[in-house]
């Protein structure tokens, strides 16, 4: 019955998008206290939901999450829809509709794995995706086009949520990340957020104008030059390509067997990740400061392995 329940309530925001915990519970004839531990034990399984407090507040689910791939057959998901349909022309509800709209994007995007946009393919999404990557960026797209503002939930690097109604502008990639620029009604400015970051967004009933802007207005560096590390390199044959890809061709030179490159980079969380990921194929000649905490980490790395050998 639990798992019934949390099934109902999963499909109840699907289609409402957003509903207050006393609501779940007289529909499922349980506490607030319960709807509240289902939510939480179903944000833990990955679901994208959130709980907002106040007068305006409830419970809510991305608009970007969609059912896993495969959760329904295609004859299951017409099926499905006609039961609905021929529902929706009896009791014409609201929210019967929005779960019909729901159900008919669901299985128009299991028909395809990719986006095709002009004459480029893209798969935004990483490894075992399950494109819920690539929805992010197709509602921010969206968004973009059609002027609407959302509101997402964002996580800090260090963990910290807030929620913030953005008015997306540009979706911008750069180093294998993607970022948003849009103005923030909290900060009342324009920021960039890492889309990866984003763990729910939802479109809201706003439109907006958009403000312009200039290219150059857009911190594509990124980085501050107080958090910048000038770095050099040394790059055997094997760990070539990857370097090519991280710190540009036009940075590499070529000196005997090894190959060198001297650049600027943000030293942030993840460059002595990068840095290791590439094994002994990349070498930190200077400055030194980098070379030994690149050292230091390894060296915890090995530590762990050998404390879980014995």
């Amino acid at each position: 019955m639990k798992f019934q329940i949390m099934i109902g309530i999963l499909f109840t925001l699907l289609a409402m998008r957003k509903a207050s915990a006393s609501y779940l519970a007289s529909k499922y004839d349980i506490s607030v206290r319960t709807v509240y531990r289902y939510v939480d034990e179903m944000t833990c399984a990955g679901i994208p939901i959130d709980v907002a407090r106040g007068a305006n507040g409830g419970i809510y689910i991305s608009d970007a999450f969609k059912l896993p791939k495969g959760l329904l057959t295609r004859e299951e998901y017409a099926r499905t829809l006609e039961a609905m349909l021929a529902m929706n022309e009896q009791l014409n509800d609201a929210n019967l509709r929005s779960a019909i709209g729901k159900m008919t994007a669901q299985a128009k995007s299991e028909m395809r794995d990719l986006s095709l946009s002009g004459h480029i393919l893209v798969d935004s999404g990483t490894w075992g995706d399950e494109n819920h990557f690539s929805e992010k960026l197709a509602l921010l797209e969206r968004a973009i086009e059609e002027r609407t503002a959302l509101d997402i939930d964002y996580v800090s690097r260090e963990g910290e949520h807030t929620r913030r109604r953005i008015y997306p502008h540009l979706l911008v990639y750069k180093q294998k990340i993607w970022y948003v620029y849009a103005f923030c009604t909290t900060r009342n400015a324009f920021r960039l957020f890492k889309v990866g970051r984003m763990r729910s967004l939802l479109a809201t009933e706003e439109t907006f104008e958009r403000i312009p802007f200039r290219r150059e207005d857009v911190p594509l560096k990124f980085w501050p030059e107080e958090n910048s590390v000038l770095a050099m390199f040394e790059i055997s044959p094997e760990a070539l390509p990857f370097a090519e890809e991280w710190l540009g061709v036009e940075n590499i030179v070529k000196k005997g067997e090894k190959y060198v490159s001297e650049v600027s980079l943000p030293d942030d969380e993840s460059l002595l990740g990068t840095i290791l990921s590439v094994g002994g194929g990349l070498k930190v000649l200077a400055p030194e400061s980098l070379a030994e905490r690149v050292k230091n980490e390894a060296e915890k790395i090995s530590a762990s392995y050998r404390t879980t050998s014995r």
